[in-house]
Order: structure tokens, then sequence, then C-alpha cells
């Protein structure tokens, strides 16, 4: 089943940028979805799987980092097209 997802990722900091920069740069790692940047939030296309998979994976590495929200919504269905 593909799916869309779009998230929004606040690091609460001061310095949030490089957060947000790392945790996209992490999800474009990955050949088998695709990812594009916006100004306020990231939207991700692929197999449902295998995006929550990767999104589980960078989400616990940017977690690792105190204090963080992600807003996410999840569509049953590919927007990208």
């Amino acid at each position: 089943m593909k799916c869309s997802v779009e998230l929004s990722y606040y690091p609460l900091g001061n310095e949030f940028k490089p957060a947000v920069k790392a945790f996209i740069a992490d999800l474009k790692t990955h050949d088998e979805i695709k990812v594009e940047p916006g100004s306020i939030s990231t939207r991700v296309f692929g197999e449902y799987r295998t995006v929550m998979r990767i999104l589980t994976e960078a989400m616990e590495r940017a977690f690792e980092a105190p204090h963080s929200v992600f807003v996410i919504k999840i569509l049953n269905m590919d927007r990208d097209k």
C-alpha cells in the first residue's frame, strides 16, 4: 500500500536548524522513499511499511537529542501523483 506522510519536526532549543537539516538529510539517504522538504513541513512518499520503518528509525535517532516534537499526518494514498 502506498502512503503519503507530512511531518514537521520541532527540536526545542535555540539551535534547531542543524537538527532539522540533519533529520531531512537522514531521510534522503533512503532511495526507496521520496522526500520533499518544505519551509514548514516535509512530505514523504512510498510503500507504507518502508516509510514507517524509515521514519521510526530516523525519529528514534532525532529523539536522542532532548526535547523534540514531531507532528505527523499519514494518508493511505500516494499524493505525489
